[in-house]
């Protein structure tokens, strides 16, 4: 039996030390293992929490982009008192009953129905004998009607003619086909191409409507209208490509889709469409790669010299760092960091995008305004550069004296800023640089639409052929261009313009021919 601790002489208690020292310096191990498995679960949990907070405000929280939460809001209730819901429907019985009312009253808030459209009079007459009446005046009541869209056959009849005592025949010119030897005209194919890559219905749904028409059209065939369409549209892409090449300030962004590859069998790949925006041209061009290396961005890049406006991603960061390259990053990007962050560290958090919105209400007087570039430059260099000098002394303050973890959601926010800082503050340099990667990103939204109805693209060549309607559908809503008559237009034209002038036909330039007209 053993003597207790406290009557062990001193080379007793040195040689159970030494016997035990092994087991003790295993427990020890163990105690430490555990302490660390604790602390890791534990920021797992806290990310976790900030995570579902996060998702929340998503989900019931305001979309938009500031960090002021909506006070008046709340909750949905699940189940309502009994007395509340009889009150609830009294309201509704009421309102409804005001409303069947005010539609027999004269409406004086009603827009004015635009003026362009044809109008169909249909003249309604008392009832009964009018012989010894006299008409004092009419009432008009106006409505917006449609009619479904009309098909039908446009017929080429073209005369021959031969001289009376010569050899030969002359016939009448047919006008240039967009599809040699195919039926279907310039209008149809830009139907088709609109409604899939604008109003993003698919050929499927399209060719439902055919066979409601009682027009019988092979999937097969609608699918080669599309390809054979785009291919000649792919002549005026080359020309945009090369141009956007050359533009002296480009922002750039990208987004990804789904392709099928017939090397993939099971699975799809993953590609991506790099876009690029010229705000001095108000272009846009959606470049196809099947990745998202910097491979793919020198597509485009390779020779750029210029402004170029990013969200931070790090293959730009190194194109921005070449020669003649002015690299600037996104405000907005920026912004969201803070604005995840708000539930992790209410107080910083705020206090940034406070003077994040500084800088924003900035812009929006320069606009309101209608201030050239030297104007704006002037006005930046007068109200905001304080305030982003202030921000960063603010923010170098915080991270010296009041240090944060840098995993958590306001040490990614200061990182993320404090690592651009130069690249953010950039766009003071020139009145014609804008504060955030807004404008390209606003392009690309249209996209998200399509990927939810066709879910992916069926080959590499139909997404590269697919970015390049992309391009000019994106570049018909910037300068608000009805997408079907331009389409139609250049469809009609294209083959037969000269190369010098194709130019003329980008959307903008249409738009101006138009005006002209």
């Amino acid at each position: 039996m053993q003597k207790p601790l406290e009557n062990l002489s001193k080379d007793e208690l040195l040689a159970l030390l030494e016997k035990q020292g092994g087991s003790i310096q295993k427990q020890v191990k163990r105690f430490v293992k555990v302490e660390r498995d604790l602390a890791r679960a534990e920021r797992e949990n806290t990310d976790l929490k900030f995570q579902l907070a996060y998702y929340k405000r998503l989900v019931y929280g305001q979309k938009r982009e500031r960090f002021e939460g909506d006070k008046n809001q709340m909750s949905l209730p699940f189940e309502m008192e009994p007395g509340k819901a009889e009150e609830q429907e009294v309201e509704l019985k009421e309102k409804l009953t005001y409303e069947r009312r005010k539609r027999t009253s004269a409406h004086k808030g009603r827009v004015a129905l635009p003026d362009h459209l044809p109008v169909e009079e249909i003249k309604i007459y008392p009832e009964g004998d009018l012989t010894d009446m006299v008409c004092i005046g009419e009432e008009v009541t106006e409505e917006l009607e449609y009619e479904p869209a009309k098909y039908y056959i446009k017929r080429y009849i073209r005369y021959k003619y031969a001289p009376k005592n010569k050899e030969g025949v002359v016939i009448g010119a047919l006008p240039d086909r967009v599809i040699e030897k195919g039926i279907p005209g310039a209008g149809l194919l830009a139907s088709i191409l609109v409604d899939k890559y604008q109003d993003h219905l698919p050929l499927y749904r399209q060719l439902q409507r055919f066979k409601r028409q009682n027009i019988p059209i092979a999937s097969s065939t609608l699918e080669g209208w599309t390809r054979q369409s785009l291919k000649i549209l792919d002549i005026l892409y080359q020309y945009l490509l090369e141009d956007t090449k050359s533009q002296g300030y480009l922002q750039a962004d990208e987004s990804p889709i789904k392709v099928i590859d017939k090397n993939r069998k099971g699975t799809t790949h993953q590609g991506y469409y790099w876009v690029y925006h010229s705000p001095m041209e108000g272009t846009v061009l959606f470049d196809y790669r099947s990745g998202r290396s910097r491979e793919a961005a020198n597509h485009v890049l390779a020779g750029f010299k210029g402004y170029l406006q990013t969200d931070g991603y790090i293959v730009y960061d190194k194109i921005g760092k070449r020669e003649g390259v002015t690299y600037l990053n996104c405000w907005a990007h920026a912004r969201r960091e803070f604005d995840k962050a708000l539930d992790n560290d209410r107080e910083r958090a705020g206090k940034a995008l406070t003077y994040i919105q500084k800088l924003y209400a900035v812009e929006a007087a320069a606009r309101e305004r209608g201030l050239d570039p030297q104007e704006r430059k002037a006005l930046r260099l007068k109200e905001s550069l304080p305030v982003i000098n202030e921000l960063g002394k603010w923010m170098y303050g915080q991270t010296k004296n009041h240090p944060m973890l840098p995993k958590s959601p306001i040490g990614k926010a200061f990182r993320y800023t404090m690592d651009r800082w130069d690249q953010l503050s950039a766009y003071l340099y020139d009145g014609i640089l804008e504060i955030d990667n807004n404008l390209v990103e606003n392009a690309i939204r249209p996209l998200a639409l399509g990927r939810k109805n066709y879910l992916f693209a069926g080959s590499h060549d139909a997404a590269q052929r697919a970015a390049c309607i992309y391009s000019f559908l994106a570049i018909c809503k910037k300068h608000q261009v009805n997408p079907y008559q331009w389409l139609k237009y250049t469809l009609e034209n294209i083959m037969g313009i000269n190369h010098k002038n194709i130019r003329g036909l980008y959307p903008q330039n249409y738009k101006k021919l138009q005006l002209q007209a």
